[in-house]
């Protein structure tokens, strides 16, 4: 029988970095799971999570901040029966707990720009292929008309 001990130990000491997710991303894991066990699956009240969401836009820096509020205002005004929440300590829109869309600022995971993104829940579909996530570096009138249209699009029921 061969022995597997080396192998184990070999295995066991390079795990973190086999399993691929950056430093970012396993911050954002923690959030997760921190959210979900502040939440405790009864659900804290919606304005509690409707304030995380805030704040979260709140910690973020000068460029993200202002594509984050825009975004959250656009959310509001066009699919105002959407909660406010966090997600993956992100700003995100969800009905019935299920995220719908979310906003990942570029400066969370190091990337050049934000994103606006859309979850499987969002009714985007077009034909066989289809955009999830959008960056966006600035918005001008033209590209919250755009927002506007995805966002309606997404939270048709």
């Amino acid at each position: 029988m061969a022995d597997t001990t080396a192998a184990t130990k070999k295995t066991d000491s390079t795990k973190g970095a086999a399993s691929g997710f950056t430093a970012a991303e396993r911050a954002a894991m923690k959030e997760r799971a921190d959210e979900l066990r502040s939440s405790g699956r009864g659900g804290k009240k919606k304005a509690e999570e409707a304030q995380a969401c805030l704040d979260k836009i709140a910690e973020m820096g000068p460029d993200d901040r202002s594509l984050a509020e825009r975004i959250h205002a656009i959310v509001a005004d066009v699919a105002p029966d959407l909660d406010s929440k966090t997600w993956y300590g992100m700003p995100a829109y969800a009905r019935d707990g299920k995220v719908i869309c979310f906003f990942k600022p570029a400066e969370k995971f190091g990337a050049r720009y934000a994103t606006v993104g859309f979850s499987d829940v969002a009714t985007l579909d077009a034909g066989n292929v289809w955009p999830t996530e959008y960056a966006v570096t600035r918005l001008t009138d033209s590209d919250i008309k755009q927002f506007t249209e995805l966002i309606e699009r997404a939270t048709r029921q």
